[in-house]
């Protein structure tokens, strides 16, 4: 049975930097995909990688690779980053842990700002790419879209969606806590992606006097201008444009900073120092950090939005806990679907094996008995079944209560297995329900169906 596992890095174990080394592009998300498929061919994996974290969703068999450390150090060698930094900074869970994990991360209750609804589109996203590389099977398909249907349930069924903290809103009260009006303000967003489309979103509710938009890509800039009535701008000319803006969203995907202290320092002094908000959203990120010690400069990057986001919170606190029980409720119910599926075919496996035995053994003492009826023949076999069904019970009953999602009982399944011979091949055609403990065979002649008394 195969194992879950989760390993990863977030906003709240690793800093920003550390986050944007280990950060996975779409491209590159899928080149790791088919390398862990060519080293592990027979574990699944999918891979997860936003501006606020980076996680890995493995199943493999107990005591096969990859392992924790192998993974952590992989994964560090690719990225360039110094193993002790990444081991540092990551957690791993397993079995009832990951799920649960995972269905909180699906939910947003692992979130930033809690509530948001990016990550579900983000999770769903990372699973469709892992499917479509082939990369998940048995276990991470069925867990994968189930903590997809319970990301939904949490926004549905509960308020914690409804007036949510968001990176945007949270980048609206910072500005609001700038600048006192806004009508004769100026907005650039610097990028076109999916988080600076929906940053640009909320801060529209300021009602700025003018919107620029620039982009390598103009295509994609004149799109959103379309969508939020703004001017297209030449990103070769960003410079200008720092000039003349007041807000600025910056997100550009670049793998290094494209203002730098030293570029930014003749902007600020062309400014005459006049204040601008820089909200960058970029992982890497797209302003060095230096650039906020400027003067007139207010720099928020994702770990500045983090600490605004963990101080306004607290007020959500009956709607997370409404979340976390529909979190724990699925759990349960998936815990119980594993169980059957787990732990059913073992025990199947067991009462096969030993009825055969148990059935082999009746014969051959009823070919020493001469003149044994029929009926008696299959009376001693009955016996010889009951026998084996009381020598089974108790294993059985505690394999049946068991969490098939807990390390113990994943060793107790596999040692079974193992020490009954059940990994073998099962040349017993016969069915039933494997979760059901046969009904005690009744002593005596078997019935004749066709006496009315019988």
């Amino acid at each position: 049975m195969n194992r879950v596992l989760v390993i990863g890095v977030n906003h709240g174990t690793a800093p920003l930097d550390l986050r944007e080394r280990l950060a996975f592009t779409p491209d590159a998300q899928a080149e790791a995909l088919a390398e862990l498929r060519r080293r592990y061919p027979h574990a699944e994996a999918a891979l997860l990688s936003t501006c606020n974290r980076v996680e890995f969703y493995l199943a493999r068999e107990p005591h096969e690779s990859p392992r924790v450390e192998e993974l952590i150090e992989w994964w560090a060698g690719r990225s360039g980053v110094p193993v002790e930094r990444v081991r540092a900074a990551a957690y791993h869970k397993a079995n009832r842990q990951a799920v649960d994990h995972v269905f909180r991360v699906a939910s947003s209750l692992d979130s930033m700002v809690q509530g948001e609804t990016q990550i579900l589109g983000q999770f769903r996203e990372a699973y469709e790419l892992a499917a479509s590389c082939g990369a998940c099977g048995p276990t991470l398909n069925p867990l994968m879209q189930r903590a997809i249907a319970v990301g939904k349930q949490v926004m549905t069924r509960t308020p914690l969606a409804e007036g949510r903290l968001s990176v945007a809103s949270i980048a609206v009260d910072c500005a609001r806590g700038i600048f006192d009006h806004f009508a004769d303000k100026t907005l650039l967003c610097v990028g076109a992606g999916r988080m600076a489309t929906l940053v640009l979103r909320g801060l529209a509710q300021l009602g700025c006097g003018r919107l620029l938009v620039c982009n390598r890509d103009p295509a994609r800039a004149a799109a959103l201008c379309e969508r939020f009535g703004g001017e297209l701008a030449d990103f070769d000319r960003l410079d200008e444009h720092l000039m003349r803006a007041d807000i600025v969203i910056t997100s550009t995907g670049s793998r290094q900073p494209i203002l730098t202290a030293g570029r930014f320092e003749a902007i600020a002094r062309g400014r005459r120092y006049r204040p601008i908000f820089l909200i960058d959203i970029a992982v890497p990120r797209d302003v060095e950090a230096s650039v906020g010690e400027l003067e007139g400069v207010y720099l928020y990057n994702l770990d500045d939005l983090q600490k605004v986001a963990a101080a306004t919170q607290a007020s959500r606190a009956g709607a997370v806990e409404q979340a976390s029980a529909i979190v724990r409720e699925a759990v349960d119910a998936y815990a119980a679907w594993h169980r059957a599926r787990e732990v059913g075919p073992v025990i199947d496996r067991l009462y096969r094996r030993y009825h055969r035995l148990a059935d082999a053994e009746a014969d051959r003492i009823a070919g020493k008995l001469p003149g044994l009826a029929p009926s008696d023949r299959e009376l001693l076999r009955r016996l010889a079944r009951r026998v084996v069904n009381k020598l089974l019970h108790d294993p059985i009953r505690t394999l049946k209560a068991a969490d098939s999602l807990h390390a113990p009982t994943i060793q107790y399944l596999h040692a079974l297995e193992k020490l009954f011979h059940l990994d073998g091949p099962d040349e017993d055609p016969g069915g039933g329900d494997p979760t059901q403990t046969p009904p005690e065979e009744p002593l005596g002649p078997t019935p004749n169906k066709a006496d009315p008394d019988a």
